[in-house]
């Protein structure tokens, strides 16, 4: 029996991201392949504006060009699916507390002017990045607190 993990990897960690920085190059990486995947045309320079993005800010640099090109094809296919907005929306989701809102539109911006062509499916790709990005809750810090005098009082 083959093993599964080994036949198809960039699957398994795309959707189950192992670590913080690598969910927030698959955030990257998906904001690029909505906008790049919403003329319904993927264009090579698209997909390398995505991953000069990333090299240029130096926001992966323990992620492979190669992989980086496996994960933005394998989330484009993904992406064309009917249930595309629960793809970007699981994948934004674990990094909403960091402050990537605003390498994710200019990403999603620069996607978008790459091929010169900027569709009004693309203006609308980056308007539903744009409110997401202030729509999904943040991820706020879990601190051990002392009880209340108020609720000691009430237990009494």
């Amino acid at each position: 029996m083959p093993d599964t993990n080994a036949s198809n990897p960039i699957e398994l960690e795309i959707t189950e991201p192992s670590s913080l920085n690598e969910q927030a190059a698959v955030a990257l990486v998906i904001a690029g392949a909505l906008v790049a995947v919403a003329d319904r045309r993927v264009s090579p320079v698209e997909r390398d504006e995505v991953i000069r993005f990333i090299r240029d800010r130096d926001l992966a640099p323990h992620i492979a060009d190669e992989r980086l090109l496996a994960m933005f094809d394998e989330l484009a296919e993904r992406l064309d699916r009917p249930d595309f907005a629960n793809v970007v929306i699981d994948t934004l989701r674990p990094v909403s507390n960091l402050s990537l809102s605003s390498h994710l539109l200019e990403l999603s911006e620069r996607v978008a002017a790459a091929d010169e062509d900027v569709h009004p499916h693309e203006v609308q790709a980056i308007k539903l990045l744009r409110l997401l990005t202030q729509a999904l809750p943040r991820a706020r810090p879990v601190t051990a607190r002392a009880p209340s005098p108020a609720a000691s009082e009430g237990c009494a």
